[in-house]
């Protein structure tokens, strides 16, 4: 291990004791107990088995055969879900093979925020993350499962099913992945399109035309936003089967991958040939591999807010300091849209994930001496599947030299030496920027401040026109208390026009960016917010900005005596009126009361 890494790892292991030991108590107080049909009483048992065929609930009561619990996150709403339809007839048929039984234990939400983006369901979108963890907790808590499959692949949802499954750390669970759509009009040209939507250049019809080529079937979006990230830091965590994050949806490969996550379930669980629970499995060593794999392929920022709500489920404290200084030791080895013009049906051609993992495995940026729920422990990360004629599966090498070094790098020739994550601080608060998405001339920008209370007030301005010149804009009150801290893609093409024609702009905002963060400097996630109190609120129209992605700091360049003695801006009351109204944002009232901070995860449940 480089030792930065090793001595990251000890710091967060020694902050996170107290809480992992206990966590790891409860674990195992809950995994000692007899198995959920001898310690349940027979109304309880009938109840959980009624509609099961007779012959599974002979298995499953008399046979004592394993019980498999499915959590899914199947709906036709997101391209990337929507092949979940046929999965829980598939596990079972599968799982019947391996004499065991399979339940859909339940169902949680899964929002697409492709279809919320700038819209009041956007509200929504976080705070989805924390639904979907209790919606898991409800379907588990039947309590008479061996393992569990979970099937969910998009931005809230993974990190929601997996909070919620840490809260069932004594079960052994695996994820399924979908995979991605095929490539369509390419990230490149979809976002110059949006740009000239944005000048007036093309009309509605032709964006429309665009956006449709971009988004066309089932599967992921193939850029590599949150959804992808997710599935490149399950594949670090050693909670896929090896290698199954980009295969297509409708690959043969797929259902053999499918088809292998059951029996790979099978063998985890207690009885089987390795208990292995995910509690045990996602210790801190695992949460750095998880932040190592997102720093060196410049992943999306909403990770550096949902994997601290994920290592706080299973005891671990993480910040941001943490991923800054990984970043600062973790080389940047891929090149993925927005942050190059490959997709991802391009990077796995390259090799994908497990040239990246085993590159960094190799170098000693992550933990190889891990629980997986591969036999083969973190090594496997580093192969790729085939199927073969007679349906079986095997993992081979990759070359030990990119096959497309513009989208792949080795550990020895990287991008970069660092990471594509960078913390700012300063006198605005704490932020994160995506650096790896900005050209370097642009990593600098000082400017005066005009500020906004909404995005819908940037887009009115630069509509007017009255945004042709050097700027940072200022976007407050988009913190998760204060409206569920919504992602702002809406301003990525405005802003984008603007530094294209050669102006300095960036975004300072308390509201996230997220995967898709593009190539304007934008500190985001800016805490604390500005309706806790956070110093942002502080800024004034003309007041000169730095932000120094170089450096690592957020300044308002005012007068500290000056600085010290403004209050707060105020909220317009016609937007604090209509916040979190309609639409069923007010049913997440007591969210957006009681979260914690961005960088505390925005964390509900404590």
């Amino acid at each position: 291990m480089k030792t930065q890494i090793a001595d990251i790892t000890a710091r967060i292991r020694e902050r996170s004791q107290p809480g992992r030991d206990d966590y790891l108590r409860r674990v195992r107080a809950a995994a000692g107990r007899p198995r959920g049909v001898e310690r349940m009483g027979c109304a309880n048992v009938a109840h959980a088995f009624a509609a099961l065929p007779g012959s599974d609930k002979f298995r499953v009561v008399a046979e004592k055969a394993p019980n498999l619990a499915v959590i899914t996150a199947y709906n036709d709403m997101l391209s990337a879900h929507q092949p979940y339809e046929a999965y829980p007839a598939l596990i079972r048929d599968e799982a019947h093979r391996q004499g065991a039984t399979v339940q859909v234990a339940g169902g949680v939400p899964a929002m697409c925020d492709g279809v919320t983006q700038g819209l009041p369901g956007m509200e929504l979108s976080l705070f989805s993350r924390d639904t979907i963890a209790m919606a898991t907790a409800v379907g588990l808590t039947h309590d008479v499962f061996d393992a569990a499959l979970l099937l969910g692949v998009c931005d809230k949802i993974v990190p929601g099913l997996l909070i919620g499954a840490l809260h069932f750390g004594h079960l052994p669970c695996v994820f399924v992945p979908a995979g991605p759509m095929g490539s369509g009009l390419s990230n490149t040209e979809k976002s110059k399109v949006r740009e000239q939507f944005a000048q007036g250049l093309v009309g509605r019809d032709e964006l429309l035309r665009a956006e449709s080529a971009a988004y066309h079937g089932a599967g992921t979006c193939t850029f590599y936003g949150t959804a992808n990230s997710n599935q490149m830091l399950l594949e670090a965590m050693g909670l896929h089967v090896p290698g199954a994050a980009f295969i297509h949806p409708h690959e043969g490969l797929r259902e053999a991958l499918t088809r292998e996550a059951v029996r790979t379930a099978l063998r985890l669980r207690a009885g089987g040939e390795r208990y292995t629970p995910i509690g045990e499995l996602v210790d801190e060593r695992c949460i750095v591999n998880a932040m190592v794999a997102l720093l060196a392929t410049g992943g999306s920022t909403n990770h550096l807010i949902h994997w601290v709500a994920v290592a706080r489920s299973a005891g671990i404290l993480i910040d941001w300091t943490d991923f800054s200084e990984l970043s600062d030791c973790v080389p940047l080895l891929s090149r993925v849209y927005p942050n190059g013009k490959a997709d991802v049906n391009q990077f796995q051609a390259a090799g994908g994930p497990g040239f990246v993992l085993r590159e960094l495995l190799d170098a000693g940026c992550v933990h190889g001496d891990v629980l997986t729920v591969a036999d083969g422990g973190m090594a496997a990360y580093g192969t790729v599947p085939s199927q073969q004629a007679d349906g079986s599966l095997t993992w081979t090498a990759l070359p030990a030299e990119p096959i497309d070094d513009s989208v792949v790098r080795t550990a020895a020739a990287p991008f970069s030496e660092q990471g594509g994550l960078k913390l700012l601080t300063g006198n605005l608060g704490r932020a994160v920027i995506k650096a790896s998405a900005v050209p370097v001339e642009r990593h600098v920008v000082e400017a005066p401040a005009i500020v906004f209370d909404s995005q819908e007030q940037l887009q009115q301005a630069f509509k007017a026109g009255r945004l042709e010149r050097d700027f940072v804009a200022v976007v407050r009150f988009q913190g998760p208390k204060a409206n569920g801290m919504p992602e702002l893609h809406k301003l990525t093409p405005p802003l984008a026009v603007l530094q294209d024609k050669g102006f300095r702009v960036a975004l300072v905002t308390d509201g996230r960016m997220s995967g898709a963060s593009g190539k304007v400097p934008a500190a985001i996630h800016v805490s604390p917010e500005v309706l806790a109190g956070g110093p942002l609120g502080k800024v004034r129209d003309g007041d000169l900005i730095r932000l120094d992605a170089v450096a690592g700091t957020l300044e308002a360049l005012v007068a500290a005596d000056e600085w010290a003695a403004r209050a707060p801006g105020e909220r317009s009351a016609e937007l604090a009126d209509d916040a979190g109204h309609g639409l069923g944002r007010e049913l997440f009232g007591g969210m957006r009361r009681h979260a914690l901070t961005a960088e505390e995860g925005a964390i509900t449940w404590l």
